[in-house]
This record gives C-alpha cells, sequence and structure tokens, in this order.
C-alpha cells in the first residue's frame, strides 16, 4: 500500500452540481482506507456543505466569477492552494479551468492525473445511427480510476454514505414531529426532455398519500419552480414545499432524514444518494447506461421511457438534445409504475 503519510492530495470537481455530490462515496472511500491523507477539495462555494463530514477535508471556494475569474484569477486560487504544499492532483473535472490549475501545479513539478470521461464511448452511445447501446464505466468508477492512477486504488462497496444530519429548529418547526414516512420529491431537470409532466407528478402524489399517508416534501430551485411547487402543496396539508425556505445545508440536514426521495435524471437524486437514501428516479431521453446513475441503487429503481417506442434514447448525455417526438418518451413512464416503486420502498 502506498505510504499517504503526510501527503496533501487536491482534488477538483468545480460542477455541477450532481457531479459533484458524486464525488462524496469515492471521497470516502479514499478516506477509509487511506486515513492519514490529506483531502484538500477545489469547488464552487455553494457546495462546500456537500462535504460535511467527511474527515481529513479542507474545502476552497474557486469564485470563478470574479475573484478567481480568468488566467489571473486562477493563478491567485493556485497560490493559495500551493500553501498547502500539495504534493499531487486529482482532476475530476478536465475542463478548461481544471486544465489550467493542473497546469499551474505541473510546472511546479506536481503530479496531475485527469479524468478520462470516456468522450468516444459516450458519443457511441447517444449518436442517432450505429448506436452502440450497453453499460459504460460509472462516473463514480471513472472518478476512483484517478485516484488509482495517482498509487490509491480503492474499491467501492456501495456502503460509503455520509450519516445523517440533525435538522435546524426552522425545520423541525415546519416538518413536526409527525410519525409518518417522508417522501421527497424534486421534480424538475435542467432540460425538457428529463421532466416528468407535473400533472403526471400530480397523480403520483395523490395516489402515494392516498396509499401510504406519508409526508411529501418538495425540492427545486428558482422563483418559478417554487411558485409551482406551492401550487402543489397547497392542495394537501401533508405535502410541503422546502423550497426557497432553506439554505442549502439546511436542506441537506432534510434529505438525510428522509425514507426515499422521487427524482429525474438530476443532482438531487444524488444528493439523497450521498447519505443511503433509496432514490427513485425518472429517465426520459436520458439513460443510466451513461454512467450517471445515482450510487448504489438497484436496479429496480432506476425507471426508464420506453425504448421500443422511442429507440434514439438516450439522445444525449445531459438529455439537452431532444429530437422531434421524443418531447413525451418520459410519459412512458406511468404513474402506475412510478407509484408501485415507491410504496415498495416506503413499506
Amino acid at each position: 500500500m502506498k505510504q499517504e503519510k503526510g501527503n496533501n492530495l487536491l482534488v477538483i470537481r468545480l460542477s455541477a452540481m450532481g457531479d459533484v455530490a458524486m464525488t462524496v462515496p469515492v471521497l470516502i472511500a479514499l478516506t477509509r482506507k487511506y486515513p492519514k491523507l490529506n483531502l484538500h477539495v477545489v469547488s464552487k462555494p455553494f457546495f462546500e456543505p456537500i462535504f460535511e463530514g467527511i474527515p481529513n477535508l479542507t474545502f476552497y471556494a474557486a469564485k470563478v466569477k470574479d475573484e478567481h475569474k480568468g488566467i489571473p484569477g486562477l493563478y491567485k486560487l493556485y497560490k493559495v492552494l500551493a500553501t498547502a504544499k500539495i504534493n499531487e492532483v486529482a482532476d475530476l473535472h478536465n475542463v478548461l479551468r481544471s486544465k489550467i490549475i493542473d497546469q499551474f501545479f505541473k510546472l511546479s513539478g506536481i503530479k496531475t492525473v485527469a479524468i478520462d470521461k470516456g468522450r468516444s464511448e459516450k458519443k457511441e452511445l447517444t449518436r442517432d445511427t450505429d448506436k452502440k447501446f450497453r453499460q459504460l464505466k460509472t462516473t463514480h468508477q471513472r472518478y476512483a480510476d484517478v485516484f488509482s492512477r495517482l498509487g490509491y486504488p480503492i474499491t467501492l462497496q456501495e456502503n460509503e454514505f455520509l450519516k445523517k444530519r440533525n435538522l435546524t429548529y426552522g425545520a423541525r418547526e415546519m416538518l413536526g414531529n409527525s410519525s409518518h414516512k417522508w417522501l421527497g420529491i424534486a421534480p424538475f431537470a435542467a432540460h425538457e426532455g428529463k421532466q416528468y409532466p407535473l400533472e403526471l407528478m400530480q397523480e403520483v402524489i395523490d395516489q402515494v398519500y392516498k396509499d401510504n399517508g406519508c409526508r411529501i416534501l418538495l425540492f427545486g430551485g428558482g422563483k418559478t419552480e417554487t411558485k409551482l411547487l406551492e401550487d402543489i402543496a397547497a392542495k394537501n396539508e401533508q405535502v410541503l414545499c422546502v423550497a426557497g425556505r432553506f439554505d442549502f445545508t439546511e436542506e441537506l440536514a432534510i434529505i438525510s432524514q428522509l425514507d426515499c426521495m422521487l427524482s429525474m435524471d438530476s443532482g438531487n437524486g444524488h444528493l439523497a444518494a450521498m447519505f443511503g437514501i433509496p432514490v427513485v428516479t425518472l429517465w426520459g431521453v436520458t439513460h443510466p447506461f451513461a454512467g450517471f446513475a445515482p450510487y448504489a441503487q438497484p436496479e429496480e429503481n432506476l425507471l426508464l421511457a420506453d425504448r421500443k417506442k422511442f429507440p434514439l434514447v438516450p439522445t444525449s448525455i445531459y438529455g439537452n438534445a431532444l429530437p422531434r417526438g421524443y418531447e413525451g418518451a418520459i410519459r412512458t413512464i406511468t404513474p402506475k409504475t412510478i407509484v408501485k416503486r415507491v410504496l415498495e420502498i416506503l413499506g
């Protein structure tokens, strides 16, 4: 085993939220096997609460829109990171900004390894013709491979989770002391092809509540989304809109206490998976074969669009390509199918 005593390992992953959350189980596995290794994680300031509870980890905020903007700003960030006496760099992002930081360290003689994103394989998976439809390496494993190439091989055992977090007084006041199960629902996604229609999600909410009586917590972001979620919550006193009421740290604590999370192929599913919460995900024009399924979730939790009707799925990795006629792909996942799986988890 590599001697990690005194080693200071820099980990770079600047965005997006789901991709940042997917680093967590890998970092837990890393610190579990190499307890004397010091991790220095650089990411966007908003994401700092994600890493709370991981031992031997120091967080650095990359303010890429102001203080650390452009090459001069990134050099300023490098100078701060260099004071930690970094020995090695794990670039889990491999984009222009992270590559610039990598170069600064390389010029100082520091070993740097960047993630292989498997771009050619993903093009084969998502192209219209001669599609190679197969399971690709997961993003979690791609992260782990970076550390292996640095001399820190790890095995992901699917039990690398953060501990549940205590609710704040404000969260306890809002959520109450109900003995009912808690179901989180995050119905939005960045792109239309990944988002389940709200009228169908309303059917899911009504049926789950009718059959289980659980408390349903709605997650989302932005003023428009929050207003839509508030309108849904107004129809049932057991449905509560979490969006817009708490800061990110408080939301993570609430997510850690859920009994189940229902989400799209989006960040909230990955946030719940960090805590070992069962996550049911809905996949429209994207597909788990691209490697972005939430961590340690069984296959039956991945509910997929009907590829017999929509054979071009996945149309893209992130869901931003929506071929004509594919707007309804995600509708082939019926409310009945979703309710059945959620109720199986809630018991």
